[in-house]
């Protein structure tokens, strides 16, 4: 017995330092880039590598925020994410619930669609042509309706709603409750564990949205964050996004700023979406 909790100990000193040496690199690299971005750019050239900046300055931050194509990206994303994920979750959130009703007729061959859909996409070119038919060309229309419903949290989100007592939706219609009604006064507030998973998930992919950026947008002033941030690291272009003809020089502190500011609001968001991730990341896996 005494050898056994021996290796039980042994057991959990070996999990705890390796999830230690696990987050010392995943945060090592964030940690280095914000050093940066407080720092000079002589000091970033003179000292190669640094923990701690000797000289602290905001002037990475303060030059970026007075650029007018940083500020024009970042609401950019702002809007993508925000009108987006709003889309994304209450499009999911509705068809996942019908598809969960067992009267729906139809309803297997809609089922088998949205799984076909997931194992085989219509493709870039397809989907091309059809926003350019539908004129959605250089709008966020042409992002938010091509990536509307993600098949997958559908099919998730569906075994969820399946998996709830049938007893609670008669109840609900004995007292008189409409479809819309369960819906939204019932099955939506025991639903919030699941919702926010999906809605961090959606949230997640419209901040980082680039590919379709790239795609269906021309016009630079509705260039979001991602794009604006690859050309800045990538390009270094001096002109992207700028509605002037004013050339930016982009430091070393001024491109660590941009990583930072464009971590920065997920960073927030996420510890008060924690709670609700932690409780949903495994509902609907366990009932097909």
């Amino acid at each position: 017995m005494r050898q056994l909790r021996g290796l039980d100990l042994l057991f959990t000193i070996m999990v705890y330092s390796f999830l230690l040496l696990a987050a010392t690199m995943a945060i090592f690299p964030l940690f280095y880039v914000l050093s940066v971005s407080f720092s000079t750019e002589y000091e970033y050239l003179t000292r190669g590598f640094f923990v701690i900046p000797k000289q602290f300055t905001l002037d990475g931050y303060l030059y970026l925020l007075s650029h007018p194509g940083f500020i024009s990206a970042f609401r950019n994303a702002v809007i993508i994410s925000a009108v987006g994920t709003t889309l994304n979750i209450v499009l999911t959130s509705l068809m996942a619930y019908g598809l969960s009703k067992r009267w729906l007729k139809f309803r297997n061959s809609l089922n088998f669609m949205v799984f076909f859909t997931m194992m085989f996409s219509g493709g870039m070119i397809p989907t091309y042509l059809v926003v350019r038919f539908l004129h959605l060309l250089d709008s966020f229309w042409a992002i938010w309706l091509s990536t509307a419903i993600a098949p997958f949290n559908v099919i998730v989100m569906r075994s969820f709603f399946q998996s709830m007592p049938l007893e609670l939706e008669e109840s609900a219609r004995m007292d008189g409750s409409g479809e819309w009604r369960l819906f939204w006064s019932i099955i939506v507030p025991l639903s919030i564990p699941v919702i926010a998973t999906f809605t961090l998930f959606y949230l997640v992919t419209n901040w980082n949205t680039y590919f379709s950026a790239i795609l269906y947008l021309n016009d630079a002033k509705l260039m979001p964050l991602q794009v604006f941030l690859r050309q800045m690291l990538v390009e270094d272009d001096p002109t992207i996004s700028n509605a002037t003809n004013v050339l930016y020089k982009y430091t070393p502190a001024v491109k660590m700023a941009a990583i930072i500011l464009t971590a920065l609001p997920l960073l927030v968001i996420f510890p008060f979406m924690q709670k609700h991730f932690n409780q949903g990341a495994m509902l609907g896996s366990i009932k097909g």
